[in-house]
Parts: C-alpha cells; structure tokens; sequence
C-alpha cells in the first residue's frame, strides 16, 4: 500500500523555470525556516549551532558575496547547496566540493515508526554521539531544533535515527539518517524514513532528501522507498576570505 500522490510532481521535475528546491537553504531561510537563520543583505545562513549552510539569490551579487562574508565571519567555513550555486569569486577557497543528488517523494509507504521514539533536546548528547559514530552529514547541538527526530534504541542505546532539516514552501526534507554499524542490514533506516516521512505529509508538505552521489547504498534505498530523482545538485563548502588588512 502507498500513500496516495498529494500533488502532481510536474513541477518539482519541471526545471526550466525557478522552484524553491532549486536553491532550498536560501527559500528556508526567506521562508518559513527564518527564526533559525540571520541575515545581512540578501546573504542568509542558520545559525551556527543550529546548521552550517548558508545561501544566496540565484544570480548573486559581488555585494551578495560581501553580505555573506560579513555575516559568517572572515576566514569561517559555510556549505552552499542547490542546482542554481553560484561559484565563488576570487579570495574564496573551496576546501571541497561533493556531486549530490536531490530526490522527492512520490509513492512511499506509509509506516507508524512502532519501534521509533521522538528525540528532543534532552537526548542531543547521545545523538552527538550516534552522528560521531556513523558521519551521516552536518549535526550540531542545536540541529534538533529543525524538529521531527525518531530514533531506535536498541538495549537502552540509540543506534539509529532520522528528522527533518530544511523546510520551504511546500516540502520538508528528511536528514540526518544513520544507523550504527553493529546494526546495519536490520531494516531500521527504511522504518525511519518512512515514519519521518508520513509524519510530513500528515502536516501538509512533501518530503524530499538528499544523498551524495557516489553514495550507492542511500540512492538505492531511497528508490526502493518510493523517492524520484529530481535533480544532481551540488554542495560546497566554503572558507570565507581573511578580514582585508589596512594599508600602511
């Protein structure tokens, strides 16, 4: 059984003209996702404890760029994502650049998490703990506050978990999933995904993810979940330009 399709998906395809996934950080965070981010200019980025991704308008500006070196700090590290990512001027280094791969939901399975738990604030140490163990991406202290975690514990332990993260008109993706290595194969990453994901779709939005491209094992289970491939997109990370020195 699969959840019915709640909206036509030809326009989350339709990528000859603008869509808020085409750029998600920046449409988050002029959008709903606003309390989480600040702003200088047209440069926007989460707060720094919440996430380390930051955005810019489509076709940025030199003075664009500008706002978001003072906004995040000389010689600080910001990640840019989303099909329409502007490469940077001069005096930025790109310390890494990764190929992803953005995918939208278009028939999953609906699944009550019977086994998951909500994760909040009071389990961030032990979800510090699970992200150090497995890398599944960008977690910091405050990442729980983009709200939505279940995990699973196995003997009191938590050994796998997965939430939402960037939210813009209309979607909601699904983050942060991993599951620790001593419990791998057992199904708990689909259970997840799928419970993160009705959770969703109860509130209104469509779920969407992302995954590394050479990332073989995440792409597949998200097509045999029920995700479409929407679009490769990139992600890269960012030192900002030292502060300019003053002529003597």
């Amino acid at each position: 059984m699969t959840i019915a399709k709640q909206t036509p998906l030809t326009d989350a395809h339709d990528l000859t003209r603008h869509h808020p996934l085409d750029n998600p950080v920046y449409a988050a965070l002029t959008g709903p996702q606003a309390h989480l981010g600040e702003t200088v200019g047209r440069a926007v980025r989460y707060l720094s404890d919440v996430a380390p991704f930051a955005g810019l308008p489509d076709e940025p500006t030199a003075q664009d760029w500008a706002d978001l070196a003072r906004l995040a700090g000389p010689e600080s590290v910001v990640i840019l994502s989303g099909r329409r990512v502007a490469p940077p001027p001069d005096g930025w280094d790109v310390i890494q650049r990764l190929d992803g791969v953005q995918f939208v939901a278009s028939g999953v399975a609906p699944g009550d998490g019977a086994e998951a738990v909500p994760l909040g604030a009071e389990d961030v140490p032990e979800m510090l703990d699970l992200v150090e163990r497995t890398r599944p991406g960008p977690f910091r202290p405050r990442t729980v506050e983009f709200g939505g975690y279940l995990g699973i514990r196995r003997g009191g332990r938590l050994v796998a978990m997965a939430g939402t993260r960037m939210r813009v008109p209309g979607w909601t993706e699904i983050s942060a999933l991993c599951t620790d290595d001593a419990h791998r194969g057992q199904g708990l990453a689909g259970r997840l995904v799928r419970a993160v994901a009705t959770q969703i779709l109860a509130g209104g939005d469509r779920p969407f993810l992302h995954s590394v491209a050479d990332n073989a094992g995440a792409v597949r289970l998200y097509a045999a979940l029920g995700f479409e491939l929407r679009c490769e997109t990139p992600f890269m990370v960012l030192r900002v330009p030292p502060e300019k020195q003053p002529a003597c």
